[in-house]
């Protein structure tokens, strides 16, 4: 993340003020910080590794994440969930693969198995229309007065993060900050 990065996303910007994008979003206390810059690199790791399933890739930005998480201090770190069918499919959450417990990643699920159309194949309209894919079981954490890390693999429109945030924000957290490895 660059220092002139929204502050609110991560975005990569000429001056450190909120994005066009974050001055619409409801004011909340979330906000992301993205370790990189989604460029063609980046596109190409993911293809290789999420889309093409090699998951001997996780380890590329295992230490820079972890050593992120570990300067953020969190009391809680939640990994973004992937429906059943993808773990079918693929046979692993991205997410999880970066994280060294696979921490908390039982409680905060998608409600559905599949998805008629994957986050990755919308249009940004249609990303921001998403309904709240999200739920919490009962074997969670407490989450009151605490301060929650989600991560998740790329930042786009924000949907996506911002659903399971206010799910956990609803559920007594302090505060959330989206660890994301791409904006």
């Amino acid at each position: 993340m660059t220092s002139q990065a929204c502050p609110s996303c991560g975005r990569a910007q000429t001056q450190r003020s909120l994005c066009h994008d974050c001055q619409r979003w409801p004011q909340q206390a979330f906000y992301n910080q993205a370790l990189f810059t989604y460029n063609e690199a980046m596109q190409a790791y993911f293809e290789q590794y999420k889309f093409k399933g090699d998951y001997r890739l996780r380890a590329v930005f295992r230490a820079v994440l972890m050593a992120r998480l570990a300067s953020l201090q969190p009391a809680i770190v939640v990994p973004i969930p992937v429906t059943a069918n993808t773990m079918v499919t693929r046979g692993f959450n991205q997410v999880t693969g970066w994280l060294s417990d696979g921490e908390n990643s039982g409680w905060l699920k998608t409600k559905h198995q599949t998805k008629a159309v994957p986050q990755s194949q919308k249009k940004r309209q249609a990303r921001l229309l998403t309904p709240q894919p999200f739920e919490l079981t009962g074997a969670g954490p407490d989450l009151t007065a605490k301060t929650v890390v989600l991560v998740d693999d790329v930042y786009t429109t924000g949907r996506t993060i911002r659903h399971a945030a206010d799910l956990i924000l609803e559920n007594g957290a302090k505060s959330v900050i989206g660890l994301t490895l791409a904006r």
